[in-house]
């Protein structure tokens, strides 16, 4: 039993008439006349009445037609998922993301993405750091990451989305809080609290280089796994922190921030994605993320 039989059968049933059926289907008459043959053949039953001046359904064509109806809109539904699978109008996107500057920018693009193609379900995977993304893009677990730049892997493409810089991050009642910026030469006694250092925490990695570029080696007595956790153990006095300024948003009791001396240590975030990745959902969301989240004009 074909499509094209089922269709000849209903658009016949419905005209009553196997000349309007025919220009109906835009086909010629004889081939639909030997289509409802061939389907009372394969059925063992006879579906219409036909005379020189009418045709009628039988009773076993009046059983048959809601059921061929319902075929029918089962498969034109299939169809059309089909093609808005296609058009990336549906479809499963992972998105792994972590730290606050993601928390300011994931909220726009999933609100887009939710709003032009509500077809596409996101999957937010969280705490996932940067080196992490790229790696889980890279092996195909996730489509899309939060990144810091630069990224170095083979068949990974990226686009900048946001610039930011580093500062520090002091319990209120530290001298050096009273300061309107701080040099980071100044922090080399004090003890640190910053993201861990085996999951590829590029916060963390600038935090490093920033203070061994400044002549010291960062103590760092205490990890946690996001931004608040972090603030709110400086705020508790436990130590101090270099991170985005993105963050600023953030207020702890107890706690202040500090631009630092000298030239900004800039942070850049951005999307990454598989270059051969063959998801048509996936093309839909990262043309959403390039209206909602434009790469920075140069300054």
């Amino acid at each position: 039993m074909e499509f094209r039989h089922l269709a000849g059968f209903v658009a016949v049933a419905e005209e009553l008439h196997f000349g309007r059926a025919a220009a109906r289907l835009h086909i010629a008459q004889p081939p639909l006349s030997q289509q409802i043959r061939q389907l009372e053949h394969e059925l063992g039953v006879q579906l219409f009445e036909r005379s020189t001046r009418s045709v009628r359904l039988t009773s076993a064509g009046r059983a048959f037609l809601e059921p061929a109806r319902r075929v029918l809109a089962d498969l034109d539904v299939a169809r059309r998922a089909a093609q808005a699978g296609g058009r990336g109008e549906v479809g499963r996107v992972t998105i792994g993301f972590a730290g606050a500057s993601s928390h300011e920018t994931l909220p726009v693009l999933t609100k887009a993405v939710r709003a032009r193609h509500p077809g596409i379900e996101l999957v937010l995977r969280g705490q996932t750091y940067s080196g992490e993304a790229v790696t889980k893009v890279a092996g195909g677990d996730h489509d899309l990451g939060f990144v810091r730049l630069p990224v170095h892997r083979e068949g990974v493409l990226v686009r900048l989305i946001e610039r930011e810089f580093l500062v520090a991050a002091l319990p209120a009642e530290h001298p050096l809080a009273r300061h309107h910026e701080i040099r980071l030469p100044d922090l080399a006694a004090e003890p640190f609290v910053t993201f861990p250092g085996t999951r590829g925490s590029a916060v963390r990695d600038a935090l490093v280089h920033a203070c061994v570029a400044a002549g010291f080696q960062p103590r760092i007595v205490q990890e946690a796994p996001d931004s608040y956790t972090i603030l709110a153990l400086v705020g508790a006095g436990v130590g101090v922190t270099l991170t985005v300024s993105s963050v600023q948003h953030i207020r702890i009791p107890g706690m202040v921030y500090r631009p630092l001396a000298g030239r900004p240590n800039v942070l850049e975030l951005a999307l990454a994605w598989r270059a051969d990745n063959p998801s048509a959902a996936l093309r839909s969301v990262l043309a959403v993320a390039e209206e909602v989240l434009p790469t920075p004009e140069t300054s």
